[in-house]
């Protein structure tokens, strides 16, 4: 069960709930694995996301929720995991 006040978030993909947290380590690979140099940088890779992009954030953040997932192999609507991937980062910032 994910742990809101940890900042966890429960996304539900193909019958199994996966739990997303932004940690260090997941801001870390999301910001290399995009190619982006600070938050601001990543603050605007992020608005102009593409599906690879999706997949690799998502990636890092189950990481973080200590879930070894594929994220390519989610069966999850892409508005459903964008949401998800939103409020990991809100939960992480609040």
């Amino acid at each position: 069960m994910a742990n809101a006040e940890r900042g966890e978030v429960a996304l539900e993909a193909g019958g199994r709930t996966v739990t997303l947290c932004l940690t260090l380590g997941a801001l870390a690979e999301i910001e290399s694995g995009l190619g982006a140099e600070g938050l601001e940088a990543l603050g605007a890779r992020l608005r102009r996301m593409r599906a690879a992009d999706l997949a690799l954030v998502l990636g890092a953040l189950a990481k973080g929720g200590g879930e070894a997932v594929d994220p390519v192999a989610l069966k999850v609507a892409p508005g459903e995991a964008a949401r998800a991937v939103a409020l990991a980062f809100e939960r992480a910032f609040a």
